[in-house]
């Protein structure tokens, strides 16, 4: 069984907006940099040949690459939060490609949560009660607006996730272009 997920890697320039950014918030466990991404479908635990059939299907789909933005912070978990993330702004193809993807994680038997697709880049996450909801509210509002030129998504990667005590690691098992 390999753990997976697709997402949009996060190029170089925006990455390091990114990891400036962490650098100056309250984030008791603070995601390593090198694991920014944009998820797209939690594919969860699959076996290897449900994978290979998720990964051939992806590959024959015409996706055309999003425009992408930095578009501000945000939390999840809503009182007490467990995520700090960056919002992303996309245009349709973003949308788009989120369906067609998840489809095809359906068509090859994967069970995908239905629920609404959030773009994000997660920053770090909290334990319960490691932070407080208004400290982190003042902490966000401390940096600057966290914004971006557009960039455009050019390819899609299928990551194996490994659950270690320090945090997930991710391998790329699948590079997909787009366009």
């Amino acid at each position: 069984m390999i753990r997976a997920f697709l997402a949009l890697p996060v190029p170089e320039p925006i990455l390091h907006r990114l990891t400036a950014v962490q650098h100056r918030l309250p984030l008791p466990r603070p995601l390593d940099p090198a694991s920014f991404h944009i998820t797209l479908v939690f594919l969860d635990r699959q076996p290897e040949t449900v994978l290979e059939e998720f990964h051939h299907a992806i590959g024959a789909l015409a996706l055309s690459p999003p425009l992408l933005r930095l578009d501000g912070l945000g939390t999840f978990g809503g009182d007490t939060p467990d995520a700090l993330h960056v919002r992303i702004a996309g245009d349709a193809r973003l949308a788009a490609i989120q369906m067609k993807t998840a489809r095809a994680a359906r068509a090859a038997g994967i069970a995908v949560k239905t629920r609404k697709f959030v773009p994000h880049v997660t920053l770090g996450r909290f334990r319960a009660g490691t932070v407080q909801p208004d400290t982190l509210a003042r902490a966000m509002q401390a940096v600057e607006p966290v914004v971006s030129d557009l960039w455009l998504a050019e390819e899609m990667v299928l990551y194996r996730s490994t659950l270690r005590p320090e945090g997930s690691a991710y391998d790329r098992l699948a590079t997909y272009r787009l366009g």
